[in-house]
């Protein structure tokens, strides 16, 4: 029997040496593929169309955010608009709150600090992958002190989305959240969606940024 086919992974960073200790993790993990490498956000567009037109999109694609040219922030937006099915993990350090906001606005699914471990880079890609969130606990308790709440508050919500949110929150899939409330797959998509709007969150990572600002649930 094999397996599940390997988490395919473009790296996207202009310092050549972060990106080449990225890789050395990736490649030490038996089900990531490095799919290339990329030094700025254009040749991240760039390799994601060529890639498009062999059918051989990666799945994430792991973006630095400062970088000169096109950054990450704008390669982000781009590439959830041209590429959906392609996952954006940000990679951050601690002086980028404003920015790693702007990506998860623009779409983003998740972010890693540059000096995480190989084990939180694995969760991170595997959370993305199967459309669910990833926190990292110190970066998660810098953005919510600036995430920017919605002036109607949590109580436009059901007790039903009020349940989805932290269910989010705790990283779990739509297929996890369904599972958990026994009610059908596309139900849930469907509680996600609306509270996504009324809230005027963009991503599931905000929406888990909120239930931990609001105090819903903790950071792990």
């Amino acid at each position: 029997m094999t397996g599940p086919h390997p988490i395919r992974v473009l790296v996207v960073d202009d310092h050549a040496v972060v990106r080449r200790g990225v890789v050395a993790y990736l490649e030490a993990l038996e089900d990531v593929d490095v799919a290339g490498e990329a030094a700025d956000g254009q040749g991240a567009l760039d390799f994601l169309a060529r890639a498009a037109s062999l059918d051989g999109l990666p799945d994430v694609v792991l973006m630095d955010l400062q970088m000169p040219g096109m950054d990450g922030v704008t390669a982000t937006q781009e590439i959830v608009r041209r590429f959906p099915d392609v996952r954006v993990v940000i990679l951050t350090s601690f002086g980028e709150v404003e920015r790693v906001h702007a990506a998860l606005e623009r779409g983003a699914s998740g972010y890693l600090l540059k000096d995480a471990g190989p084990a939180e880079v694995h969760a991170a890609l595997r959370a993305a992958v199967r459309d669910e969130v990833f926190l990292d606990a110190a970066v998660t308790r810098r953005l919510t002190q600036e995430i920017r709440a919605p002036r109607t508050g949590l109580g436009i919500l059901t007790a039903r989305e009020k349940e989805v949110l932290v269910l989010i929150a705790e990283g779990r899939s739509n297929k996890d959240i369904a599972r958990h409330l026994v009610i059908s797959e596309r139900t849930a998509r469907t509680h996600v969606s609306h509270l996504l709007t009324k809230m005027g969150l963009t991503s599931r990572t905000q929406a888990a940024l909120l239930a931990v600002k609001e105090g819903l649930v903790q950071p792990q």
